[in-house]
């Protein structure tokens, strides 16, 4: 019998107060039971918040593939992320963050 893999997922959660939190697994009913549940497997950013919610979701054939997305991901200003979660791709393909002032 020929074990299949899980497909890997990238996902972005919104916490109760309005900031975001991007990770990857391999079982995202699992992972999200656990930042859910705030044990010690959660992620200790998000035991910080009332609740989460599971707003995007990415899926990815290998975990190599999945940990670039979840790194790119993170370097993304917030605008991005949300215009990613909302499917603005307009706004993601026109998104050029302000130049700093420093």
């Amino acid at each position: 019998m020929k074990r299949t893999k899980k497909p890997f997922t990238v996902y972005i959660l919104r916490t109760s107060a309005n900031t975001l939190y991007t990770g990857q697994t391999n079982n995202m009913t699992r992972r999200l039971k656990e930042h859910k549940s705030k044990g010690s497997k959660s992620a200790r950013y998000v035991r910080y918040f009332d609740s989460v919610e599971l707003i995007h979701e990415e899926h990815f054939a290998s975990r190599k593939a999945a940990m670039h997305r979840e790194t790119q991901l993170k370097t993304w200003p917030r605008a991005k992320k949300e215009a990613l979660v909302a499917g603005n791709t307009i706004h993601l393909k026109k998104y050029h963050p302000e130049p700093s002032l420093a």
